[in-house]
């Protein structure tokens, strides 16, 4: 969209210049109505991760308070002991397709039971750490999946407002100038073959 228009000459040449300048004129109509719906669904992502964001915050402080609580009152290893035979936290993310923009929809979290065999916690404040940091890591993973939604979803609406800029603001004017100076080029040309065609006649009766 960067290259001036060239005018072909003639009548056919003026029409193809005039079917473009529809052309990108309804283009840039639908990408005004794509854009407002954008901007839309990004602020109802930028709202849920707001939300995440808050739920993340408040989660993490307490499982580190209860945390520390348990170290204090075990040590570390009471608190390796309690970890014992616990495996990691496993993420599945969703993705879905929003206005046609791929995001991650959902995502599914398991986090291990404790085996069995493996030892109780020798405090409380270990146990209550134990189910905080579960409430942490599904807080963090959901902030995650709204963080990159609303992400993805502003490039998005970055992307389709340069577009609709390009269209607006440099090729449609191109556009524009290309089909006036084809338009004065064609009265020109109509003008000088109606001249020439009477003095050809005046000639011709003499």
């Amino acid at each position: 969209m960067t290259g001036a228009p060239r005018t072909p000459p003639g009548r056919a040449g003026r029409l193809r210049l005039r079917h473009r300048l529809d052309v990108a004129e309804r283009g840039a109509g639908l990408l005004e109505q794509k854009l407002r719906v954008l901007r839309s669904e990004h602020e109802r992502l930028l709202k849920a991760e707001e939300r995440a964001t808050r739920e993340w915050h408040a989660q993490f402080p307490e499982a580190e308070f209860w945390l520390l609580r348990g170290l204090l009152l075990g040590g570390e290893q009471a608190l390796d002991s309690a970890a014992a035979g616990i495996g990691p936290a496993e993420a599945t993310i969703h993705w879905t397709t929003c206005r046609g923009v791929r995001l991650p929809g959902t995502v599914s979290l398991s986090v291990p039971a404790r085996p069995p065999a493996s030892a109780a916690p020798t405090n409380t404040a270990l146990v209550h750490a134990e189910a905080a940091y579960a409430r942490a890591v599904r807080a963090a993973a959901e902030y995650a999946v709204a963080h990159t939604a609303a992400e993805r979803m502003g490039a998005e609406v970055i992307s389709t407002r340069y577009r609709v800029r390009a269209l607006r603001c440099h090729w449609i004017p191109r556009l524009r100038e290309a089909v006036d100076r084809a338009g004065l080029a064609l009265e020109q040309a109509e003008h000088e073959d109606g001249v020439r065609r009477r003095w050809a006649a005046g000639t011709a009766e003499r």
